[in-house]
């Protein structure tokens, strides 16, 4: 098979696009034909040489990449025969491999993708999905919320605002430039603003103004703002926030991709306002989720509200021998949506 791989740590061009053995499935494994492969923030950091939340890095060379979806070509010792031929979608854990045209997979962290997705969608879901559904589980919007979402038009905040408008929720979605500007608005957001106009905050503060009115009368605050971003455009985001607001932190990626601290207030400054500030990266949000498998309840959450059609995620795609390509435009924030690699 063609896969690709990592010999040395170091820059996006250290991948490379070569043949290789074909893996074969162990007990209670199986082999999947990979119709695309995930590719994530981490796998770039890894790339690099950076450990982050792995318990090591893996060995070289290795095929990174760890969320699939294709067809089940085999079955280990002891794997039902029902999934032989199933179209099927696993994150593989903190096993690599996906990065290639054949993919050995656990048993027990397959899903069926469901009839309306296809294979690149199913990988969002199970991957972006699942973390936008852990990061809206700390702050369940309703018809009474006004949601912000900075950086609106990347694969986590087209889900929370495709999420937050299903919940009878106002959105206001945050992008850089007129082009991802474009792609918010068309995702359903109620006002989608450029951050890096001078002077956006105004904006919304109008738009909000003209909102039927408040308790108050005085038009309504924004109550929730889901905040992957920090930096400047984090705080300016707050700052619309209402008494009781809640201020959701999941990332900071505006502060640079693998460096930077999430954007973190005061408690004098929370308490004056009346204003709730809360970090919520990967093992809360486990915490929070619950069950055997927390990660595995935020999937089936993700799959099933694609299923409904209330999610539907937005994907960039590219050609497996261009995952260098890929890496470096996820590095540079030139992406939107998902990042996926399809042989």
């Amino acid at each position: 098979m063609h896969a690709i791989r990592l010999h040395a740590f170091g820059p996006a061009a250290n991948l490379r696009y070569e043949k290789t053995d074909d893996p074969v499935p162990g007990p209670g494994q199986v082999t999947i034909a990979v119709g695309a492969a995930g590719v994530h923030l981490l796998d770039t950091a890894i790339r690099e040489g950076m450990q982050g939340p792995l318990p090591e890095l893996p060995e070289l060379p290795t095929i990174p990449g760890r969320e699939v979806a294709g067809t089940v070509t085999a079955l280990g010792e002891g794997v039902a025969g029902e999934w032989l031929g199933k179209r099927v979608v696993a994150h593989l854990g903190f096993a690599p491999g996906g990065y290639a045209e054949l993919a050995v997979a656990d048993a027990d962290r397959l899903h069926e993708i469901p009839g309306r997705l296809d294979y690149a969608e199913a990988v969002a879901m199970i991957g972006t999905g699942r973390t936008a559904m852990g990061i809206a589980q700390f702050a369940e919007p309703t018809p009474e919320d006004v949601v912000v979402i900075p950086a609106a038009a990347g694969g986590i905040g087209t889900l929370l605002t495709q999420y937050a408008k299903h919940a009878g929720a106002v959105v206001v979605g945050l992008a850089g430039g007129p082009e991802k500007v474009r792609k918010v608005r068309e995702n359903g957001a109620d006002l989608a603003v450029d951050y890096k106009e001078e002077g956006w905050p105004e904006t919304v503060r109008e738009f909000l103004r003209g909102l039927p009115a408040s308790a108050s009368g005085e038009g309504r605050a924004a109550t929730i703002v889901f905040d992957g971003v920090g930096g400047e455009a984090g705080r300016d985001a707050v700052d619309l926030l209402g008494p009781g607001g809640h201020h959701v932190v999941f990332g900071w990626s505006g502060q640079g991709l693998h460096d930077g601290a999430p954007l973190r207030f005061p408690e004098e400054y929370l308490a004056e306002r009346d204003i709730t500030s809360q970090e919520v990266l990967g093992p809360v949000m486990m915490r929070k989720a619950g069950g055997a498998s927390p990660i595995r309840t935020l999937e089936l959450k993700a799959l099933s509200e694609a299923r409904a059609g209330r999610l539907v995620p937005a994907v960039q795609r590219y050609p497996l021998s261009e995952a260098a390509t890929a890496h470096r435009d996820l590095e540079s924030r030139a992406t939107t949506g998902k990042v996926v690699l399809e042989p």
